[in-house]
């Protein structure tokens, strides 16, 4: 009986070692998980080249290139487990198939992005210890955003998680953190380490494990909840860890302690598989500045001389590169040199362009025109005939394409240097249209004044520019007999026509230049006399020859003057002409064409006749050309007449 009591206590021992031996020795796991189970993170699928490009990269650190082509290095599965238990951590570091799968990964396929977080890690290490510090969790948690966003602030993953530390919408708002379109607070390294190191406190509290506590930041309380409720009681009274509990988490998160293991092996024994450390270049030390009002990162870099990717780099919770700090204080991250100059040329900083990057806070309704008006009293609008660029479709031709824009064919040829006018599908031609842009009021005022009066009777199109020479005596000579006008009565002067030009083909148009130049040269004269004239060529003749007449009376005669309607000469239409040719023969323009003929649209019939307002076309011209001629000599001998007449009588 002692015997087979014996017999059955040994065959019970066997069985309850061959049960429970598994579940306690934890590098059994070794034997029973394979790589195809492995999920492994999103930071692992990482852009190494895009990352690269990061601008704090390029200018603050100095990275091996060639990393890539140097010896791994084989490692023994002893001196794994001894360097891992080396680690001076908190938070247990077990060995087993999965963490050196995690470490493979890292060391081999994945050696360029290693450097990179090395590099990053010289500015975001500082700031994780500090948050962790401040509630006294373990230090090496600080590697969670590695395995979480590669150390990228920017870093978003399928599900919507954003920043160093990955939390969504929902965690991030429910922990306090601000996220709308121009904010998001989830990229803020300060900002999300502080609520990160807050959340794994809590974590903590919860499990009283930092493994579950770990696991739980990647699947959230509820999933390790159900796992711990599925594999039951633990033996003895223990508390399960994640090991226990492994094969009923969801597949993301059976990798993920692993993942966070591997990481901090990584990081610290990264020189003994050959990759080298990101060295600074120079020194990041910043500072903060307290922003209370709305600015943009481009007026901080243009006033401040900055690189606008230095301030993204150093803030990247500003979604849009704005802060709004008209709302409430906002903090912005400078280098530290540069925050007392963003604290004395503030003012400078708010007033750089502000009508684009300010936001309007009352819009008047009304249209462009209205809206110009209102903004800026110096504008306004007006129809100009600018060139443009038309790609030819199927069917079109050079006529439809220039009956289209209202052009003539010949104007159309002409502006794209075609003989035969053929075109062909896809195409791209130069073509003209009226299109309302916007210019200051002084000229379109000039301009408009131009219209009404017409151009000054001595001012041929034909007549070369004079010099500011015979501009000058001519204005002198019209002052000298207005002097002598108020004195002795009214006097004839002498204005000698300018030399005849030679002729051209087609009449010259006075343009906006044009009115600019004389307006130029009446300011210099004025200048040498020590007052300001505004004697234009128009105010020259007539008041040449209202001085010999009415002598004070020439103002009147002006004002009289300047309402008759312009003259006007009659035009027969031949066959394919357009309004644009007619106006480009004629030395006028298509609107004025259509004011003087109560045209409203471009469509004109050959055969019928329409005036022509102004000067009427060349010939016309010659005409006035040679009556003012005999006037002005006409003027020559009457004044000499009646100069020579005072002398007998004085």
């Amino acid at each position: 009986m002692k015997r087979l009591y014996l017999t059955l206590l040994g065959a019970t021992l066997v069985v309850m070692a061959t049960w429970a031996g598994p579940r306690n020795n934890i590098l059994t796991l070794k034997q029973s998980i394979t790589d195809n189970d492995i999920v492994f993170p999103e930071s692992f699928e990482t852009n190494t080249h895009e990352l690269m490009e990061n601008w704090y990269l390029q200018n603050y650190t100095i990275l091996d290139a060639d990393v890539e082509n140097k010896s791994v290095g084989e490692v023994s599965e002893q001196e794994y487990i001894k360097r891992l238990a080396a680690l001076p951590t908190v938070i247990e570091m077990p060995y087993n198939q999965v963490v050196r799968s995690y470490i493979d990964r890292y060391i081999k396929r994945n050696r360029t992005l290693v450097e990179e977080m090395l590099g990053m890690s010289l500015y975001y290490m500082p700031i994780f210890e500090q948050a962790l510090e401040k509630e006294g969790l373990p230090l090496e948690l600080k590697y969670l955003p590695v395995i979480e966003s590669a150390l990228n602030p920017n870093a978003v993953s399928r599900a919507g998680a954003a920043g160093l530390w990955q939390f969504m919408v929902g965690t991030g708002k429910g922990l306090g953190l601000e996220v709308n379109s121009l904010v998001d607070e989830r990229r803020d390294p300060y900002r999300s380490s502080e609520k990160a190191a807050t959340y794994l406190k809590d974590l903590y509290s919860i499990y009283n494990d930092w493994s579950l506590a770990i696991a739980a930041y990647n699947c959230g309380p509820g999933a390790v909840n159900k796992a711990l409720k599925r594999a039951g009681d633990g033996e003895n009274g223990k508390n399960k860890d994640f090991w226990d509990i492994y094969n009923y988490l969801p597949r993301e998160t059976r990798g993920y302690v692993p993942a966070f293991i591997a990481a901090n092996y990584v990081m610290t024994y990264f020189k003994r598989h050959n990759i080298s450390p990101g060295l600074a270049r120079k020194p990041l030390i910043t500072d903060t500045v307290s922003i209370s009002n709305r600015v943009h990162f481009n007026q901080i870099a243009h006033v401040l001389n900055m690189p606008i990717e230095e301030i993204r780099v150093l803030n990247p919770q500003y979604r849009q590169d704005v802060i709004p700090g008209n709302t409430r204080p906002y903090t912005l991250v400078l280098p530290s040199q540069q925050v007392y100059s963003y604290i004395m040329s503030e003012d400078s900083i708010l007033a750089y362009k502000p009508e684009v990057y300010n936001h309007r806070e009352v819009v008047e309704p009304g249209g462009a025109q209205a809206s110009a008006d209102k903004d800026d009293a110096n504008y306004t609008y007006e129809n100009k005939l600018v060139t443009e660029y038309h790609k030819v479709r199927r069917g079109e031709t050079a006529s439809s394409i220039a009956a289209h824009y209202g052009m003539s064919l010949s104007t159309f040829n002409s502006l794209n240097g075609l003989n035969g006018g053929k075109v062909r599908r896809g195409q791209v031609v130069k073509v003209q249209k009226t299109k309302r842009v916007r210019v200051p009021k002084e000229e379109s005022e000039q301009l408009m004044a131009q219209n009404t009066e017409g151009e000054p009777e001595h001012y041929s199109e034909d007549d070369p520019d004079e010099s500011e020479d015979e501009q000058i005596n001519e204005v002198k000579q019209v002052e000298k007999a207005a002097a002598e006008s108020r004195r002795h009565g009214p006097q004839t002067v002498h204005i000698e026509s300018p030399k005849p030009a030679p002729k051209v083909e087609k009449p010259r148009q006075e343009t906006r230049q044009d009115s600019r130049q004389w307006q130029k040269r009446n300011e210099r004269y004025a200048d040498k006399r020590g007052k300001r004239s505004r004697y234009s060529q128009e105010d020259t003749y007539k008041q040449s020859r209202s001085s010999s007449k009415r002598g004070d009376s020439a103002k009147r005669s002006r004002k009289s003057r300047a309402h008759q309607p312009a003259p006007t000469t009659d035009y027969n239409i031949k066959k394919g002409e357009s309004l644009s040719e007619i106006a480009e023969k004629t030395g006028t323009t298509v609107d004025a064409l259509r004011k003087a003929n109560g045209i409203s649209g471009d469509k004109i019939k050959a055969g019928d006749n329409i005036k022509i307002p102004g000067k009427g076309g060349k010939a016309s011209s010659k005409k006035q050309a040679a009556s003012s001629k005999k006037q002005t000599s006409g003027s020559k001998k009457s004044g000499s007449k009646r100069s020579s007449g005072k002398k007998h009588r004085r």
